[in-house]
């Protein structure tokens, strides 16, 4: 693979890391919802961010599939209409799954600029869901939700590749 002009080269992603912070996170989302502010509509959805992270980085590892189960345990933990976040997880897995190679030649704060619209998507279908099951507009805090979702994407790409990146070797007779 050809990689960008002062791009690191990462070791390869420890499996129980990837499925350790997708279930952080999941974890971290339950008890922010339970704890802090409720059910607030303009809250980020952290596990969507690890989501997309993971779907990017490690498309074989974590796809539509497991953003299925993923969005099944919010549903069942929120008790929202099942299906409704496993629906959304799934259409954002799909779509990162779908720009993760071109997502990785930008730096960062392109990155986040192309995850916004997946972001608004997803919302969108869950609002889309809520709808027509009769429930009320949330108003426009749920567009807040996909913003600081984005301005949390250079937040979580330095966090979870940290393990990733190599240590500076001082021997010159390697050229790795």
């Amino acid at each position: 693979m050809i990689m960008r002009p002062g791009q690191a080269l990462l070791l390869p992603a420890n499996p129980w890391f990837v499925w350790g912070s997708l279930l952080a996170t999941l974890v971290l989302g339950m008890a922010a919802q339970v704890g802090l502010a409720g059910r607030a509509p303009w809250m980020p959805d952290l596990l969507a961010v690890v989501l997309v992270f993971w779907s990017v980085h490690q498309p074989l590892r974590v796809g539509v599939g497991t953003a299925f189960a993923l969005g099944l345990l919010v549903d069942v933990h929120h008790g929202a209409l099942l299906g409704q976040h496993a629906l959304a997880y799934t259409v954002l897995g799909y779509l990162a799954v779908l720009v993760h190679r071109r997502l990785l030649w930008f730096n960062l704060p392109t990155q986040a600029l192309h995850v916004l619209p997946l972001f608004a998507v997803a919302h969108a279908l869950q609002w889309l869901v809520r709808l027509l099951a009769g429930d009320t507009a949330p108003g426009w805090g749920l567009a807040l939700a996909p913003v600081l979702e984005t301005l949390l994407w250079p937040l979580a790409t330095q966090l979870l590749l940290a393990p990733q990146r190599r240590a500076h070797d001082p021997d010159e007779n390697r050229p790795i």
